[in-house]
């Protein structure tokens, strides 16, 4: 008896365990979320197998939960909570209850916002920006080169495998980084990308809430924020709203049937990014644009979703909350639905007033470019709250006047003149990011053909212009890929980033000449900046090159306190007359070469600018 009695009990206890074992929280998301912040509204995702079987109950003072949504997937729920202004920092139980008794609990955590964390502000055109593709600057950590369970192993002789730079490897680095002036630190994404090949350049996330391993973890992420931050150098994050990778973890189980765009199939997007505008596009091009894929490997997610929407949003804010970001680099702005667009930056700016984001719209029309920004007036009555755009007509008219054969009429530097003058166009011309290159086109010195004389003035006029100056690592150094356009090898390892490289640009031993002038040439121009205050807000007056000859390009920045005389001279040596620019002149009489410390008598009526030289003048 007493042995049938234990069986029985046993029996009961197994049963009761078996059903308590039924369910399980595979991903709750996000983990965890703050006080005190100025939306009080939160929305959990929480996935597992049967899910929605179950209701769950909060008790905790300050937080209500308003409401939870099934889908057509029964292994999701969404849950939206209210936090309130009351509420304290603090764990609290998530009971999840079957027919009255609970069948699994998930310890829930509220911290406190860091004091400056609502007033950090963002980048701004007192920075420079450096960019850095992770994998491939510096390796600071080599067990994590290849990681258990992750597909994409380390191979450095592949141009698009995985090399091993990492997190350790900035950190290591960062007093390369302030020396070199630049004052912040835009990543190209380091979030997971746990896909079966060439993953190293981060843009197909499969989990938005976790660093990839091999780059290291949230931990290290936020240790680098605080590096950065103690450096005074602000760290921007690079983001993609538009995609996902096609092995995110709920590709294998999706919650909706519109979850994705095309979801039942790969169909790519036109790229007509102009039918924001066109006022004869069809509906089919302006679907196709927007809700196309890129690649297969790319799915397109559909953000007209509230629940994607809603996630989306939240992920951004917790990644800025999380490691006090001061800025985000938004990948393929055009691209993800441009309501949701304007909702998202405008959750984003709400909660962050003095932040920044740079979208990025790859065209050379300024006039598409201009539409995206913050305070434009577009015909067709769209309302952008984007702050910045990243300026990729000015980036190609610079680099079309340098190729250009300057004494035929029109080319030269007029090309650059023209573009500049469409400045009109946007609200904000100051707070677009200009660049001579990045991750995704030729090196500047590749694209120049590796003419110094052109790197220097193309160098010169991107630290001188109105705007947001940003450079791709390598490029101080005089970084090329001539023969190949690879985006491996435009991505190649920074030279002394690993152990045993025979060049070390950190130091420079082994830099070769002329790649150690580029980099001091850079540095002093870039620190110079830094308390350069005509160069950061001041006024911009240009004048037109002369005639056929369209060699030469001058400009002036100043405000009340500086006054720079820029002149860029690809051609031979070129006289100026000093009374074509007494406008802004204004009985200076003096001027000294930032670069060179050369001084420039301006009484004579002429000076002559030196051939293939870039003046950077300080007036007095």
């Amino acid at each position: 008896m007493k042995n049938s009695l234990i069986l029985l009990l046993s029996f009961f206890f197994m049963g009761h365990m078996a059903s308590a074992a039924k369910y399980q929280i595979d991903h709750l998301e996000p983990s965890t979320w703050w006080v005190g912040m100025k939306n009080p509204k939160l929305q959990l995702l929480v996935h597992g197998e049967n899910i929605s079987e179950l209701r769950p109950e909060i008790k905790y003072d300050g937080v209500t939960l308003d409401q939870v949504s099934l889908v057509e997937n029964p292994n999701y729920m969404f849950i939206d909570l209210t936090i309130a202004e009351s509420a304290k920092a603090g764990k609290f139980e998530i009971v999840f209850t079957k027919s009255g008794k609970k069948a699994l609990s998930y310890t829930y955590e509220l911290l406190d916002r860091a004091k400056d964390s609502a007033d950090r502000i963002g980048f701004n055109n007192t920075d420079v920006m450096y960019l850095i593709t992770p994998d491939r600057f510096a390796n600071g950590d080599p067990s994590n080169d290849s990681v258990d369970g992750m597909a994409d192993k380390y191979n450095r002789e592949d141009d698009y495998g995985r090399h091993g730079g990492d997190i350790q490897g900035m950190i290591d680095h960062l007093d390369y980084i302030e020396d070199m002036g630049y004052t912040a630190l835009w990543v190209n994404p380091m979030i997971e990308n746990d896909m079966p090949s060439s993953s190293y350049h981060g843009y197909a996330i499969t989990d938005f809430y976790q660093v990839d391993a091999r780059f290291g973890s949230n931990e290290d992420y936020k240790k680098l924020a605080d590096a950065c931050d103690e450096r005074g150098i602000k760290l921007i994050m690079d983001m993609i709203m538009n995609h996902c990778g096609s092995e995110h973890w709920w590709m294998k189980d999706l919650p909706t049937s519109d979850w994705l765009n095309f979801q039942d199939g790969f169909k790519p997007t036109n790229h007509k990014r102009s039918v924001t505008q066109d006022p004869y596009a069809s509906k089919a091009d302006t679907k196709l644009h927007f809700d196309g894929w890129f690649v297969e490997t790319m799915p397109d997610m559909n953000q007209r979703n509230p629940f994607m929407a809603t996630y989306l949003i939240q992920n951004t804010i917790w990644w800025v909350e999380y490691a006090g970001l001061e800025g985000i680099r938004m990948d393929t702005y055009p691209y993800p639905d441009q309501h949701f667009m304007a909702d998202w930056t405008e959750a984003v700016m709400t909660e962050y007033p003095e932040f920044n984001i740079v979208g990025e719209e790859w065209t050379t029309n300024p006039a598409l470019v201009a539409y995206w920004q913050r305070d434009k007036k577009n015909a067709n009555g769209y309302t952008s709250e984007l702050p910045s755009l990243m300026d990729f007509p000015i980036q190609d008219a610079l680099a079309k006047s340098l190729n250009s054969d300057h004494t035929q009429w029109g080319q030269g530097f007029n090309l650059l003149y023209e573009m500049q003058a469409n400045d009109f166009l946007y609200a904000d011309p100051y707070n677009l990011v200009v660049f001579p290159d990045n991750h995704d086109m030729d090196r500047i010195y590749t694209q120049l053909e590796e003419d110094y004389t052109k790197y220097k003035l193309a160098i010169a006029y991107m630290l001188t212009t109105r705007g947001i100056p940003q450079i791709y690592y390598g490029t101080e150094i005089l970084m090329s890929h001539m023969g190949t356009s690879s985006h491996g090898a435009l991505r190649a390892d920074f030279p002394g980033g690993w152990e045993g490289d025979k060049v070390n640009a950190f130091t420079g031993e082994g830099l070769d000449a002329k790649a150690k002038e580029a980099q001091d040439f850079n540095k002093k121009l870039t620190n110079w900046r830094k308390t350069a205050t005509a160069i950061h807000d001041g006024k911009l007056t240009h004048f037109a090159p002369a005639g056929m000859d369209g060699g030469s390009y001058v400009y002036f920045r100043y405000d009340d306190n500086q006054k720079v005389m820029v002149v860029l001279n690809m051609g031979e040596d070129k006289e100026l007359y000093l009374a074509d620019y007494a406008e802004v002149l204004d009985g200076e009489t003096k001027g000294t070469d930032v670069i060179s410390g050369k001084e420039f008598d301006l009484t004579a009526g002429t000076f002559t600018a030196p051939a293939g030289e870039a003046l950077v003048l300080e007036l007095k």
